[in-house]
């Protein structure tokens, strides 16, 4: 009858099944962590944890307790002076199970038992995620901003890129402005500064050149070669420049032709072309035609002759007659 037996008794008798346990639990005080069973460990977790609760007073009464069930002085010694001091503020729940699979010979379900506190890496993972973690809300739809908002938007943000000039290199070029762009809107330009930002700005401008001359003069005496390349190319480019403007500026109204008159002497060479080959056509035409002439023209020659012998012959019978 096995009325109110509910432990596992590991297929094995009590005597055995207890030495095996305090064997197990000697191993795992020592090397901190055993590949076992899952129904193995299962029975070690409930059979080492009161142990290592009585550790956490180093007593006589509690060090003699301890030995009864493993029988190891060495594992008794490990656990009142290294695990008891690493267990002193956990109330419990000194150790883990970690599944592992199937074994391959007969399918047993495989786990690693292991004390809490000497896994460095499962200690470390949780309290690095807490500080990484950061909440963001998820970004909503944008509202529809009305006219007046827009402007002040704008306002709003020139104001900071102005106030973040200063900090900017004074070498970048502005765009050219030509005469197909539109200006920008006069509304929503925020109001002047007063007179003393402007002139912390142009400080700062000042000190940001002169640095930027201090580099220019550090490259040009590391390498006056390649600066010199790029002066006689930007005299170049300036010169190229001026010539055509002059051109352009040169030339009467008379010479410069437009593009109608460019389209029309452009047909006008198309039509001479096409009337040079109809007139050579029309010769080859003409040429062929008195050739034909000529040749019909000989013919009602002969045809005439005919026609005088046979009136000649009728009048030889009449005067025979």
């Amino acid at each position: 009858m096995r009325h109110k037996k509910s432990f596992n008794h590991l297929g094995r008798t009590a005597s055995h099944r207890k030495a095996m346990l305090s064997n197990m639990a000697s191993q795992l005080i020592m090397h901190k962590r055993i590949n076992t069973t899952v129904a193995k460990a299962k029975a070690l977790r409930s059979y080492v944890e009161p142990l290592i609760t009585k550790s956490k007073n180093d007593n006589t009464a509690s060090r003699r307790k301890v030995f009864e069930h493993l029988q190891n002085k060495e594992a008794i010694n490990e656990l009142f002076r290294e695990v008891a001091q690493k267990i002193t503020d956990r109330p419990g729940g000194y150790t883990r199970i970690l599944k592992t699979g199937f074994r391959q010979g007969d399918g047993a379900d495989m786990c690693f038992i292991e004390l809490v506190d000497y896994n460095e890496n499962m200690m470390a993972t949780p309290e690095e995620e807490t500080q990484k973690r950061t909440r963001r809300g998820r970004r909503r739809g944008k509202k529809k901003t009305t006219p007046k908002e827009e402007t002040t938007t704008a306002q709003k943000q020139e104001t900071t890129t102005q106030e973040a000039e200063p900090e900017t290199s004074t070498t970048k070029t502005e765009p050219e402005t030509t005469d197909n762009q539109i200006a920008p809107d006069t509304k929503s330009q925020p109001a002047e500064k007063p007179a003393e930002k402007t002139g912390v700005v142009e400080k700062e401008k000042s000190k940001d050149q002169k640095s930027e001359d201090l580099k220019d003069q550090d490259k040009k005496e590391k390498d006056p070669k390649s600066e010199d390349k790029k002066q006689v190319d930007s005299e170049k480019q300036t010169e190229s420049k001026t010539a055509k403007s002059k051109n352009k500026t040169d030339k009467p109204q008379s010479e410069v032709k437009p593009e109608t008159e460019k389209k029309t002497t452009k047909t006008e060479d198309k039509k001479k072309e096409e009337n040079k080959v109809a007139e050579k056509k029309d010769n080859k035409t003409e040429e062929t035609k008195s050739g034909e002439t000529k040749s019909v023209e000989a013919k009602p020659e002969k045809g005439k002759t005919d026609n005088k012998k046979s009136e000649d012959k009728p009048e030889d019978k009449k005067d025979e007659a």
